[in-house]
């Protein structure tokens, strides 16, 4: 009786186990009428844009949590080619750069991911991502069909494959959509580039959730292919309806989302701090909500842009700051503000029946550095070598200086 009853109990175990494996492998997420779908019912994307390279990873799960608190179910992030291979052929997805960590951390407080692994993606980050040793092939055309920077772009994107691929939704992770490239239409007109990365996007595994392409509602359809989910970037202060207009008159059908909408905006060296009013936020969040609009806010927090990753425009010429702080509702620091309570007050209304909001989590300790004082100098062109003219002159990248 006693080896039946054993026998019972682990063959009840092995079928709870089994049914509650089928319940995470089954997930799906797809396209349907004007609406996303989890598991066949409507899913509004509410996400919040942090970027793993700008948060210590000590930090990331306090981050992640206070998007939860706030009201947020998914974390959207950009892959920064750059900080992989800063050495051609030579990755690094540990530590500080393991995105399936990242991910799956998510996955642990309740949040789904977006992903967009570029191979541009902007952000104010160095050369948009880009490696600096593509520069070294001196005839290399970015962002083209050039044969040597697809190729690289192709081992990338395998790479990333490798890591998050298996982290899609249907496969028991969290993964619920992939970008292919970064706001294309503000930088050329090129479908079969497009295209191409679109291919490599899914040759690298990424086969069994949504593709999408995002732009301004101005040029989305420059480069807009026939088999991506189309959204659109804009900010606050934007009249929502005039935004989608246009999305809605070519596809009456789609679910609409802004993949970007702007919480405010990054810091130049030599310009004021920059500011957007947290009223105009939380409205413009609220105007999409009640029109069944997804959205990702761009930042809800920036953090730090450590080292020398700082981007620039140009032209003309004007660097960002190490401050990626962007007057997120979450700061630079990780601490609420204004803008976190009162979207955390909107968010909270938005909620499935019977859900409530965790608690937002105590900010983190910090430390003080207490004061001290300079004494010596070392002038740069004092400890230089003897300068020496030469007739040609060279990009850094050619001495490998990245």
């Amino acid at each position: 009786m006693k080896n039946r009853l054993i026998a019972l109990l682990l063959l009840f175990t092995v079928i709870l186990f089994s049914s509650a494996e089928a319940q995470t492998t089954a997930r799906k997420f797809e396209v349907g009428k004007n609406s996303f779908l989890l598991d066949g019912k409507p899913f509004v994307v509410k996400a919040a844009e942090l970027h793993y390279t700008r948060i210590p990873q000590a930090y990331w799960s306090h981050r992640i949590e206070m998007c939860k608190a706030l009201g947020m179910n998914t974390i959207c992030i950009y892959i920064f080619w750059n900080i992989h291979e800063q050495e051609e052929g030579k990755f690094d997805f540990s530590g500080q750069n393991d995105i399936a960590a990242f991910c799956k951390l998510a996955q642990q407080h309740g949040m789904y991911v977006i992903v967009r692994p570029g191979p541009y993606v902007c952000a104010e980050w160095e050369m948009g991502g880009l490696p600096w040793w593509l520069l070294k092939k001196k005839d290399v055309a970015l962002r083209t069909l050039d044969p040597y920077y697809m190729e690289r772009v192709g081992i990338f994107m395998k790479e990333v494959g490798k890591q998050l691929a298996p982290l899609q939704v249907d496969k028991g992770g969290n993964i619920i959509m992939v970008q292919v490239e970064n706001e294309y239409g503000s930088y050329g007109t090129d479908k079969p580039y497009v295209s191409a990365v679109r291919d490599l996007v899914r040759e690298s595994g990424f086969t069994d959730v949504p593709l999408f392409q995002c732009d301004w509602s101005s040029n989305f359809t420059n480069n807009a292919l026939d088999d991506l989910i189309w959204t659109v970037n804009f900010g606050t202060g934007a009249n929502i309806d005039q935004q989608f207009k246009k999305l809605k008159e070519l596809r009456p059908e789609t679910p609409l989302m802004c993949s970007e909408f702007w919480s405010g905006w990054f810091d130049h060296w030599g310009r004021k701090h920059e500011t957007r009013p947290a009223k105009d936020m939380v409205q413009g969040i609220k105007d999409m909500l009640d029109r069944n609009i997804s959205f990702s806010l761009y930042m809800t927090h920036g953090g730090t842009t450590f080292g020398h990753w700082g981007g620039a425009n140009n032209p003309a010429y004007s660097a960002m700051c190490s401050s990626y702080d962007y007057d997120a509702p979450i700061s630079e620091a990780g601490w609420t503000t204004e803008k976190y309570f009162l979207l955390r007050d909107l968010l909270k209304t938005y909620l499935p029946a019977g859900e409530a909001l965790p608690e937002v989590p105590a900010a983190l300790p910090v430390i003080e550095v207490p004061e001290f004082h300079f004494t010596k100098i070392a002038p740069l062109f004092s400890n230089l070598p003897d300068a020496k003219q030469s007739v040609d002159i060279q990009p850094m990248e050619q001495f490998n200086q990245g």
